[in-house]
């Protein structure tokens, strides 16, 4: 292995010039104070707390002074400038880490604000919180999708650059940074995300790996013994091995020969690269130091003016001398860095226009003009051709347009693209095995966890509408992204066909039964379950506009009918729940989604011959309905008439709704073909029209 030291230094190197023994020994005092204000920051605030996590800040110090002392290319008063190079702290329960290196370099995150850590409405809560904090690039915390964020940010920049640079203007040209430690690679999408990195050859992505030994539960040496260095060779990945984690010049020497590596390769050969650093958890804290005891409590009174008098920090807490303050002032460098970047913008623009804006609206999230075209096309095309279409085949149908008017729209699925049907017109495969293909459509591999995850980063990144496909039973597997999505109110789109027992003979595994209901729990999470392919259009057009929240897709193999509908009633559908057959004075309202809507209908003409009329609401998507104002659900709902809901899962949602009754499936499924498992778990219109009859025998008021 190639040292770090043999590395030329690069343009953006933090190695210096040669300098006399007495300079370098005043820049090593001034980095060990540096490295010691993180120190005493983190127990500090930690202590102030009562709770919080000392341990990783304290141990990772000097690798935080080597990346963010020179290396990092940011700029504290523009945290959103698009040619930053992004952090991230995967391992984020070490938080006071991220914050004091904010406060430090110049962000606005006053010294008051580390003093109210973890506290109610602070700007400094427990693990860091994109969107809450100046700098954050991600929330983290759940360990492990950090890591997959950055793999996103690091494929969204790839992309970008690809799409805009011109050989003599680069205006994408920023690296992703990331922190992680034994638990981020503990974790299985640990794996999945970064087999995919090596892969797609993401170089200007770099990991460094805190490799302190030590897990709440004790040294890691009982339960974790993977060679992390042959197991990321293995994904592909380059590996800088053995770095001494609070050695800050070898340290330097390793991020320039990352750096040199993620812009000119190593021997040829392009790859994200993983820095391995040894490092002591706790280190400065004399009876602490390497042991669980200080990963996840604060130190103690006691301890905290013992590893005072072990550093030498004469200071009180969240005192800093204005040595330290002015050695890790960022700002001077980093609008240095922004002005340049302007300048070339600038040039670019002049030489670009086009280019120019259009970059200009991508890193903004403004939709192109096109949108509201390519939207009418969809639902025009969705009435042009009625007819019964499985609503994945009417959700690749709507694709085909959106995909070609949003150069923006860019996803895959997780090995199942054939039955998702995620791919659309024009799409292209992204493709690295012989040169970059900058395809639109990702071949993510069975990796839905790792897939889901890396959909936020590339949403994090900025300049891209990201979307992902698997079965919706398998939407499991990547629950904890999709509530991430939601926390960071990303525009996520998450695409779940084979969404019932209506998917037939695959049986129980693949049968969702517990999922749309389970999913429409999660806060601001979008869920849509449309009936036909005009619906399906809406549901996408819905989910790329809205830029405060994810969304899931929920989409059926089976072929649903064409449901014809006024104009004022597609419109209707962007409302979440709209009437769709009415009656002058209905006896009863039958709610229904997605393929249960056309079996409503059914049962609406059964009872209609019986004398018996009554209203049928579809409602494929019940967030956005209850996010409407109480006179049109109430409109919608009407007033007086039983409810009765039906939907091929469980049926605890639905009684939110007032229901007199609700026909639902509250067990697991079979293994059958589709039309009879409807029939045996009462998926039939003569169930409905009995359920109806015998709540109006009941006369349950509303």
């Amino acid at each position: 292995m190639e040292s770090p030291t043999e590395s030329a230094t690069q343009p953006h190197s933090t190695v210096s010039a040669a300098a006399g023994p007495q300079d370098d020994a005043t820049r090593l005092d001034r980095r060990r104070e540096m490295a010691d204000a993180i120190r005493a920051l983190a127990m500090d605030a930690v202590q102030q707390a009562n709770s919080g996590h000392p341990g990783m800040p304290m141990g990772m110090a000097e690798i935080a002074v080597a990346l963010w002392g020179n290396a990092l290319r940011h700029n504290p008063a523009d945290p959103k400038w698009p040619d930053r190079d992004r952090f991230v702290l995967s391992n984020g329960h070490g938080s006071m880490l991220l914050y004091a290196l904010l406060h430090l370099t110049g962000y606005d995150l006053p010294i008051d604000e580390l003093r109210r850590f973890r506290q109610l409405h602070s700007k400094t809560p427990g693990h860091p919180e994109q969107g809450l904090t100046p700098g954050v690039e991600t929330t983290t915390g759940p360990l492990g999708q950090g890591l997959a964020n950055a793999v996103g940010m690091a494929l969204a920049e790839r992309l970008l650059a690809e799409r805009f640079n011109r050989e003599d203007l680069a205006i994408v040209d920023h690296f992703t940074w990331v922190f992680a430690g034994d638990g981020c690679l503990m974790e299985g999408i640990s794996h999945e995300a970064c087999s995919l990195a090596g892969t797609l050859r993401l170089s200007r992505l770099v990991v460094f790996y805190d490799d302190n030994g030590i897990s709440i539960d004790g040294p890691v040496r009982n339960w974790f013994t993977d060679d992390t260095q042959q197991r990321f060779e293995a994904y592909g990945w380059h590996v800088i091995p053995d770095v001494d984690g609070h050695d800050v010049d070898a340290l330097d020497a390793a991020i320039a020969l990352a750096r040199d590596w993620g812009e000119h390769g190593r021997d040829g050969v392009f790859a994200p690269t993983l820095v391995q650093c040894r490092t002591q958890i706790g280190r400065g804290s004399p009876a602490r130091v390497g042991s669980a005891k200080a990963h996840g409590e604060p130190l103690g009174a006691d301890e905290v003016a013992a590893t005072r008098a072990a550093l030498g920090w004469a200071h009180a807490p969240f005192e800093l001398p204005e040595s330290v303050r002015r050695a890790w002032d960022a700002r001077p460098r980093g609008a240095r860095a922004q002005a340049a970047w302007s300048e070339r913008f600038a040039r670019y623009r002049e030489a670009y226009p086009a280019d120019a804006q259009e970059f200009e609206r991508r890193v903004a999230g403004r939709l192109p003009a096109s949108y509201d075209d390519a939207f009418d096309a969809a639902v025009d095309e969705a009435v042009e051709k009625g007819g019964s279409v499985a609503t994945r085949k009417a959700s690749q149908n709507a694709l085909n347009h959106f995909g070609a008017a949003l150069p923006e729209l860019i996803g895959g699925s997780a090995d199942l693209t054939g039955s998702n049907l995620t791919d659309f017109r024009g799409s292209g495969a992204l493709r690295t095995t012989e040169g970059f293909v900058a395809g639109r459509h990702i071949n993510f591999g069975v990796r839905e966890f790792g897939m889901s995850a890396i959909l936020n980063g590339l949403a994090l990144h900025g300049g891209f509408i990201p979307y992902g496909g698997t079965f919706l039973t398998f939407s499991d597997y990547s629950r904890n992204a999709l509530r991430m999505a939601a926390l960071m109110k990303q525009r996520v789109i998450f695409v779940f066909t084979h969404d019932s027992i209506g998917l037939g003979e695959d049986g129980p595994t693949h049968q969702p039964i517990e999922h749309a209901a389970s999913l429409r729990l999660v806060p601001r999470l979008d869920v849509w379950r449309p009936c036909d392919a005009v619906e399906s259009a809406s549901a996408w057009a819905a989910a790329i506009a809205r830029d405060d929240g994810p969304a899931a897709l929920l989409f059926s193999r089976q072929a649903l009918p064409f449901v014809s509908r006024s104009r004022a009633q597609v419109d209707a559908i962007l409302r979440g729940g709209y009437v769709l057959r009415d009656a002058a004075d209905p006896a009863a309202v039958l709610i229904a989604t997605g393929s249960e809507v056309s079996l409503a209908l059914q049962a609406r003409e059964l009872l209609a011959a019986e004398g018996i009329d009554v209203r049928v609401v579809s409602m494929p998507c019940a967030d956005l309905f209850d996010r409407q104002d109480d006179t049109y659900r109430g409109a919608v709902l009407g007033a007086g008439a039983p409810r009765v809901a039906i939907e091929a899962g469980v049926g605890d949602g639905w009684w939110k709704y007032g229901c007199a009754a609700v026909v639902s499936i509250d067990t697991f499924g079979e293994s059958a073909p589709a039309a009879e498992l409807f029939r045996h778990f009462g998926f039939t219109p003569q169930n409905v029209v009995d359920t109806v009859r015998r709540v109006l025998k009941r006369r349950v008021p509303i």
